[in-house]
């Protein structure tokens, strides 16, 4: 029940725009999930996942490299600063590891 509560905590002082979207991460046990949301039209700009994916490794190499994917179609849409929604999850090991892998690939938090 926390968990609900420091979502919507977090998703309150949030909002993503068209110049500057919201970057929303989802980490479930087995798949990460990215998208870059639009919250004034509702419409999401980008999205990477590993659900269906090739990918191998630790679930923290997976989330890195989905940091990277995320930010390399960030900036095939003209996107380069973002807002970070990490949602219900603490900012710790695969969370943080998505977001260095995104900065480092010049998404600007």
């Amino acid at each position: 029940m926390n968990s609900v509560f420091r979502a919507k905590r977090t998703r309150a002082k949030i909002h993503g725009t068209a110049e500057r979207p919201r970057l929303s991460v989802n980490v479930s046990n087995m798949h990460i999930i990215a998208q870059l949301i639009d919250d004034d039209s509702g419409k999401t700009l980008a999205y990477a996942t590993t659900v269906g994916g090739k990918l191998s490794g630790t679930k923290t190499e997976k989330a890195a490299a989905i940091g990277k994917e995320i930010a390399a179609k960030a900036k095939k849409a003209k996107i380069n600063s973002v807002v970070f929604d990490r949602g219900a999850k603490l900012y710790a090991s695969r969370m943080s590891a998505l977001a260095e892998a995104a900065r480092k690939e010049g998404l600007e938090f």
